[in-house]
């Protein structure tokens, strides 16, 4: 298996047709959809992977497929989108993940996050990214702090306006300008 990025334990990579099984069992999960609008059907998780296929064409970054190295197993998924709806803090490059309910609580989420920063930053030179949650989703929001990025306020997110349980999603941000004048 060929992974773009690699953590201690977990390699991350472009979508393959094999991985829409595992996906879309998540995509019917309640838990893992908790903080979502609605369960996935089997198309609407297919839509899914080629999106990602499809802008990983494009960016050369996309929410990556998550295997665990130890037993090859898809997890889930953790990276960067280009996420061109409106609000105060879009169009961004926003960091995304969902993980299997089983994956849950092991640290798996901060890991492939800390990989990710590390690509936008060095290998896609971007000049920060974007984390946005439901309010409320507290376990998405400590992977946020625990990963470095700074809480930036509270919005209605356009494409949940219509679902009263998601009245607002927070942000977080991590800038890498600082750092790159640093350096230089």
């Amino acid at each position: 298996m060929e992974y773009l990025l690699r953590s201690q334990r977990l390699g991350l990579r472009n979508w393959e047709q094999t991985d829409l099984a595992p996906f879309a069992e998540m995509g019917r999960d309640p838990e893992v959809m908790r903080y979502l609008p609605k369960l996935l059907s089997e198309k609407e998780s297919e839509a899914f992977i080629e999106r990602m296929q499809q802008h990983f064409l494009t960016y050369g970054y996309c929410y990556f497929a998550v295997d665990h190295l130890e037993t090859k197993e898809f997890i889930g998924f953790t990276g960067l989108m280009q996420q061109p709806w409106e609000s105060k803090f879009t169009p961004a490059v926003d960091m995304g993940w969902r993980l299997k309910r089983s994956a849950w609580g092991k640290g798996f989420a901060s890991e492939a996050a800390l990989v990710c920063l590390e690509a936008a930053h060095t290998a896609f030179q971007l000049n920060e990214v974007y984390a946005f949650a439901a309010q409320g989703n507290s376990a998405s929001e400590k992977v946020m702090q625990k990963i470095g990025m700074t809480y930036v306020g509270n919005f209605e997110h356009p494409k949940l306006a219509n679902d009263d349980r998601f009245e607002y999603c927070i942000a977080y941000r991590k800038r890498f300008s600082e750092i790159r004048a640093v350096r230089a």
